[in-house]
């Protein structure tokens, strides 16, 4: 006996005849009714019975038949899981997402490798300063990290993504949201939330004022990008940050700066890297970091 023969026994039970089953299977029907004989002289039993409305199994048929069905069922299984070991990726992919970067984007790349590797645990830290950044990819526990410029070439392999302008957010009513572009002399009185003192998004942040001559006042500090923009958006004061940081719901809000502020964005990817990193580098690529056009005035 054989699971093809369970199968061909199965499908008969289900369709009636052996020609409707071996359209069902894309088999030959000679084929099919020598392989359903074969099964019935080599168990010495009769499953099907011939009726006008087709052939039904006996007694002793449907007995066999639930046990052809649960058989077939583990033999699936047992295939699904062979096949899917050969790709199985057990462990923990670490990524860091330095300055706000990826936020719109590492979500459906991370979904999408997770339905490649479903048991694959994924750990990110968001927003590392720049110490902390280096700390993690010397103790060799990075994996892939997405940074704005230059990365640790003798630890990782930089990979450009694209570049991300960075955008201002403002508090609702603001009168520079009815300008595409915001210069940003226009924000020179306005105070602003910044970052934590040693982030890499307050150095952005720092050389954007200096490099247009603005002096601003600190209305506050805070580690977060989503947590600046909340609070940009309900008049603390105005602050800068990648634009595909700015939460959905909110980009009615948020504005290009002119001069434009603009990062390139990387994948630090260690050398010899497996397949997941390998993976989610390919998927990062497919993701779009440029998205300032899309922020304009509401019409």
């Amino acid at each position: 006996m054989s699971l093809r023969q369970f199968e061909y026994a199965l499908a008969v039970a289900q369709e009636g005849s052996v020609t409707a089953a071996a359209e069902l299977l894309h088999v030959a029907q000679p084929s099919m009714s020598q392989q359903i004989r074969n099964l019935e002289r080599e168990l010495g039993v009769q499953l099907f019975a011939r009726t006008p409305t087709g052939l039904v199994p006996t007694v002793v048929g449907r007995a066999f038949l639930r046990e052809a069905e649960a058989a077939v069922s583990a033999a699936r299984r047992a295939r699904a899981t062979a096949r899917a070991g050969a790709d199985e990726l057990v462990g923990e992919l670490v990524v860091a997402a330095q300055m706000g970067l990826g936020t719109r984007q590492l979500p459906g790349a991370l979904g999408a490798l997770r339905s490649r590797f479903p048991r694959l645990e994924v750990t990110v830290f968001e927003e590392p300063n720049l110490a902390e950044l280096e700390r993690l990819a010397r103790r060799g526990v990075l994996d892939l990290a997405l940074v704005a410029g230059p990365c640790g070439e003798e630890l990782y392999e930089g990979h450009r993504l694209g570049d991300e302008e960075f955008v201002v957010v403002l508090g609702a009513g603001h009168p520079q949201l009815a300008a595409d572009r915001v210069e940003l002399r226009e924000l020179e009185r306005e105070p602003w939330v910044r970052f934590d003192h040693n982030s890499a998004l307050d150095g952005v942040l720092r050389d954007v004022l200096r490099d247009n001559e603005l002096a601003p006042t600190t209305a506050a500090r805070v580690s977060q990008t989503a947590t600046a923009v909340h609070w940009a958006v309900h008049g603390l004061g105005v602050t800068l940050v990648p634009a595909s940081a700015v939460p959905h719901g909110h980009e009615h809000l948020a504005r290009p700066v002119f001069p434009v502020v603009s990062q390139p964005v990387v994948a630090a990817v260690r050398p010899g890297s497996g397949p997941a990193e390998t993976a989610l580098l390919e998927l990062l690529r497919q993701e779009s970091w440029y998205k300032a056009a899309s922020f304009s005035p509401v019409s």
